[in-house]
């Protein structure tokens, strides 16, 4: 992924996690206006009952207007005009919020008008806990009314947040989701950066080892020209082996070059027009001495005369190459490789079949993963990074092809490309 999209895809997971928080604060503030309104009105309630029970025992009249006021969110006051007894408002007080289920504890305090002070009368505890009381022995006074009582809810914030228990404990959990969201990006914007550096150190090394390795290449070949060595058979051989040992250190290398062409994206396909069946042609002649050291073959059973295709004929020589090689390197048996050349309504269809070692299913899906070689304990017969399957399958879906794998242990190989 390049720097850009990373950078827009960071950008609009910042801009998802700010929305989020705040519809979630937003519906929160709203849970709890929604809590504190349903207060109010309970408690008004709860008020308008007691005032009528008092002016029931008084024989009173209440006035018409409003006879409820609130100061504040947690302090209301009631006017009765008339004299009120702090025992029965009291008992009245206790049993109306129980009865509205409000286990809350208040204080109230009655109106002197001689002093012009509230009078304090009790904190009642409703609440089922150890909190320690806090009494307010200073009620503040309204002076639209003449005989009234206040009442006051020290602990009615907590009361309504704790009716908000459940959307908190969501909030809570949106918050830790948003925290392992944000960290998630942290590490992947890290193994983004360390990927860069790993990338660029196998550029800068691959490149530094392809002039010696060219270099010793060139010296060999010159060797191998020479009449000394040419005179002695053992230096002879030694030479080839240098050779061949040179030319595979530099296949290894072109491989990982590839690999981190392909991962930074860069690969620029050159597509040109191809005769499939002449390309399979030239790739057997190449491959089938290999296959004849072990007295194997390499066959092709195709009834086209020519198949035309569009493709880079660079990659697709290296993958068939390496699709030759693994059949080659993964066999016991004495080598047979059957490429198969069709033509259906979908579209092309090439085959490699191989009478190879074969894949247990448990493997199947993680070939074409880079670095990833079959487990065979702690030796591995076959030397390799593991890289060839991985730049086939790049290949192919550069080429916007398909590749399918069939294999059965002990018995071998068959991978279809559909072009």
């Amino acid at each position: 992924m390049k720097n850009s999209q990373i950078r827009l895809v960071v950008v609009l997971g910042l801009i998802a996690i700010m929305c989020i928080v705040s519809v979630q604060f937003y519906w929160l503030r709203k849970a709890y206006d929604i809590k504190e309104r349903q207060f109010t009105e309970t408690i008004h309630t709860a008020l308008q009952n007691v005032a009528d029970n008092l002016a029931n025992i008084n024989d009173g009249v209440l006035g018409n207007e409003d006879i409820i006021s609130q100061l504040s969110s947690d302090y209301f006051v009631v006017n009765i005009n008339d004299v009120i007894d702090a025992n029965t408002l009291e008992y009245y007080l206790r049993n109306e919020f129980e009865k509205f289920q409000v286990n809350l504890d208040f204080e109230y305090a009655i109106y002197d008008c001689g002093s012009h002070q509230m009078v304090y009368g009790n904190y009642v505890k409703l609440e089922d806990n150890n909190r320690e009381e806090e009494i307010s022995t200073y009620l503040p006074t309204y002076d639209e009314y003449t005989y009234y009582f206040g009442v006051y809810f020290p602990t009615k914030s907590n009361f309504v947040i704790n009716n908000l228990r459940l959307s908190l404990v969501f909030s809570l959990i949106l918050l830790l989701a948003v925290v392992f969201f944000s960290y998630a990006i942290y590490v992947i914007l890290q193994q983004k950066r360390l990927s860069e550096l790993q990338t660029d150190f196998i550029n800068n090394m691959t490149h530094e080892f392809k002039t010696p390795i060219s270099s010793i290449s060139l010296s060999a070949e010159a060797m191998l020209k020479a009449k000394e060595v040419q005179d002695s058979l053992r230096l002879t051989n030694y030479t080839k082996i240098i050779k061949e040992q040179t030319d595979r250190l530099n296949l290894q290398v072109e491989k990982v070059l590839q690999i981190a062409h392909l991962e930074a994206n860069d690969l620029v396909l050159k597509p040109e027009r191809i005769d499939l069946v002449d390309l399979l042609h030239t790739v057997i002649r190449g491959a089938k001495l290999n296959y004849e050291k072990l007295h194997g073959t390499i066959e092709l059973n195709c009834n086209l005369s020519q198949c035309y295709i569009t493709a880079d004929k660079t990659h697709l020589t290296n993958i068939l190459h390496n699709l030759l090689d693994n059949s080659l390197k993964y066999n016991n048996n004495v080598p047979k490789a059957i490429f198969s050349l069709s033509q259906n309504q979908q579209g092309i269809v090439l085959s490699l079949k191989d009478n190879g070692i074969g894949i247990d299913d448990k493997y199947l899906k993680q070939l074409f993963d880079k670095f990833f070689r079959v487990p065979t304990g702690n030796v591995h017969n076959v030397k390799g990074f593991g890289l060839g399957l991985f730049y086939v399958k790049q290949v192919i879906d550069k080429h916007n092809w398909q590749i399918k794998l069939e294999s059965k242990l002990h018995e071998g190989t068959e991978i279809k490309i559909c072009i």
